[in-house]
């Protein structure tokens, strides 16, 4: 006998296996403990509402939470106050390889550490039941150190002496870090340990794709990245990186003609999705520099200006993306068409750099050093900076889609997945040959951006935030712009007294 969720006593009625999954969505939890600040160890799965764990790559720690339906006060009788640990572990039956498998056991993983109690509500006379927000040991050591201490070497090596000090982060996990082509020596005043990596990461340029510029530092549940957005999406700043996972929006219920296996159907199974945003916000990413940029770089050591404008058309190629550019035969898979803005010119999105102007103060010699603010020439601080603010903007501000699908402990954020949308005309158009034809924009393959874990009962599901800063196939492009005819605008002087007389 076992005590239910509610606290009633239940009897199990099946035992699962490690070595495979009964449907799609099950999982394996055998234990859910929480370690009080005095020592004790309870198991509190029987009185787990909802798990959740939640990743992203714009964030730099994993966080989480435990919905508990309390019906003896353990609130009291524990003395929660948020100075408690959390350890688990969550596997998926059939997945059961490290790489697979949460692990936030106490003897071989890394426990969560509670930081705040919520949302307590006496549902009833006997039901408590309040939220415990936990987060990594990182982000509690984070909120608690600072750094005064100056690094110098490549910028991938700072972050390694950051995340290992014993002073700093204290880090036991593995730390994924892409290798940096530029080298610095810097000095950092003071502040927290993220603050201090978030700010190399802003000038890290990739050994393996030199014409890009910042790195994204986030946690998942498998370890912490310092990486660029190239790596990604593709491998080696040169091959198309592998999918993790395909998925679909198709029927719940299969056909007898369908020869699949159900759970592996059902696991590839997008239950609804929508569109957060797309690239089509052309107003916000002219005015955010997404197309064209100017940057002005004030040179403080010989009192000099440079100016440098970014142009999206032309810079796309140098980079990699979502959807890359197999042949040069192919075409650019470019998220917006580089055809003209204007009815009368031959201008694009990208010939207007005055929709952005930054201005960055830069200098050389600062340590000793002809580099500047990249720990490259300082000649091309003002280049970079452009690079940096378009790439983040085709990340954040590129086509986003939000899906839920069934729950699988191998995906986290970071990964690439495809999701051949298909196209809605086909089953309007009797006479389409292709019946699988796909979207030929949003279709594709997406970046895994934010993602969300969610226990609850016998399910586990996903929330998925998915990105690409590309389209599936080349935009055709066939428009241009007429050449401008005089006389269109005329300007009248009104010789009448009475207009504008007070």
């Amino acid at each position: 006998m076992v005590s239910s969720r509610t606290g009633l006593q239940v009897v199990p009625l099946k035992t699962k296996v490690d070595n495979k999954p009964e449907f799609a969505g099950d999982y394996l939890l055998r234990n859910l403990f929480l370690h009080t600040h005095y020592g004790e160890v309870i198991d509190i799965t029987a009185i787990m509402l909802e798990l959740n764990i939640y990743e992203s790559i714009f964030k730099n720690a994993v966080t989480g939470s435990v919905v508990i339906g309390d019906t003896k006060n353990q609130i009291a009788r524990l003395q929660i106050n948020g100075l408690e640990r959390i350890s688990f572990k969550l596997t998926t039956p059939g997945q059961t390889a490290y790489a697979d498998t949460i692990d936030a056991s106490e003897t071989t993983g890394n426990p969560f550490h509670v930081y705040k109690i919520s949302d307590r509500k006496q549902e009833n006379p006997t039901l408590t039941t309040y939220v415990l927000h936990f987060a990594s040991r990182e982000f509690m050591r984070n909120i608690r150190t600072k750094i005064s201490q100056s690094f110098e070497g490549t910028l991938d090596e700072h972050v390694r002496l950051i995340m290992s000090d014993k002073e700093y982060l204290d880090s036991r996990k593995t730390l994924y870090n892409e290798a940096t082509a530029n080298q610095d020596k810097i000095v950092v005043p003071n502040v927290r340990p993220f603050t201090a990596i978030n700010n190399l990461a802003r000038v890290a340029i990739p050994e393996n794709s030199k014409d890009a510029v910042g790195y994204y530092f986030y946690e998942t549940t498998k370890g912490y990245y310092f990486r660029s957005w190239q790596s990604m999406v593709s491998s080696r700043g040169t091959f198309n990186r592998s999918i993790k996972q395909d998925y679909y929006y198709q029927p719940a219920k299969m056909t007898k003609q369908q020869d699949v296996d159900k759970i592996e159907h059902d696991l590839q199974t997008v239950e609804e999705y929508e569109f957060v945003n797309t690239f089509h916000d052309v107003a916000a990413n002219t005015a955010l520099g997404t197309y064209g940029h100017r940057v002005v770089s004030y040179n403080f050591f010989d009192k000099s200006f440079t100016e440098k404008d970014y142009h999206y058309h032309d810079k796309f190629a140098e980079t990699k993306h979502a959807d890359s550019t197999k042949s040069q035969f192919d075409g650019e898979k470019y998220a917006i068409a580089p055809t003209p803005v204007d009815f009368d010119n031959k201008d694009n999105v990208s010939d207007y750099p005055l929709s952005r102007i930054s201005l960055q103060g830069t200098s050389q010699f600062v340590h000793d050093s002809e580099t500047g603010k990249f720990g490259i020439d300082v000649a091309q601080d003002s280049t970079k900076l452009g690079e940096y603010v378009a790439q983040r903007n085709q990340v954040q501000h590129g086509t986003t889609i939000r899906m839920r699908v069934k729950g699988q402990c191998k995906l986290q954020v970071g990964d690439l997945i495809n999701f051949p949308m298909k196209d809605v005309n086909v089953d309007r158009d009797k006479s389409a040959a292709d019946k699988d034809r796909t979207d030929p924009r949003f279709s594709g393959r997406y970046l895994i951006t934010k993602l969300r874990h969610q226990i609850t009962g016998d399910k586990h599901t996903m929330m998925l935030e998915i990105t690409k800063d590309s389209s599936a196939q080349s935009l055709s492009i066939t428009a241009t712009g007429k050449n401008r005819t005089t006389g269109l605008f005329n300007s009248i002087q009104i010789d009448d007294p009475a207009i504008g007389s007070s």
